[in-house]
């Protein structure tokens, strides 16, 4: 359970620092504002980022279903020749994020059921 925790931490992290570092440096925002998008593409992410960073295992559930919204953006961004390395990292940090917090919930719903009796 603490190994799904920490990748699931690891990947959330580096797939919001993924997000901000493109968004501010390579991404061509055709005239839009950084903030604009930065608050769109983070906001989600930034709603569930208590709860992960706590361990609760009903955030790490709600990220799963959050994170297939990244997963799908990136695999549209590595279509793109332009923005594939993008696409790809965020891809495959967005599955990975996805893997580990469905195990932690997993886990962590099975060791509660374990500690109360059942």
């Amino acid at each position: 359970m603490g190994a799904s925790r920490v990748v699931s931490l690891a990947s959330f992290l580096a797939l919001a620092a993924l997000l901000t570092i493109n968004t501010l440096f390579f991404a061509d925002l055709h005239g839009a504002r950084t903030w604009v998008v930065l608050t769109i593409e983070l906001v989600p992410l930034l709603l569930l980022a208590p709860g992960i960073i706590m361990g609760n295992a009903r955030a790490h559930a709600w990220a799963c279903f959050v994170v297939n919204l990244y997963f799908i953006q990136g695999v549209l961004a590595a279509i793109d020749p332009a923005r594939m390395l993008f696409g790809w990292l965020e891809a495959g940090l967005s599955l990975l994020l996805f893997c580990a917090a469905l195990l932690y919930t997993r886990w962590r719903f099975q060791y509660n059921r374990k500690l109360a009796g059942e």
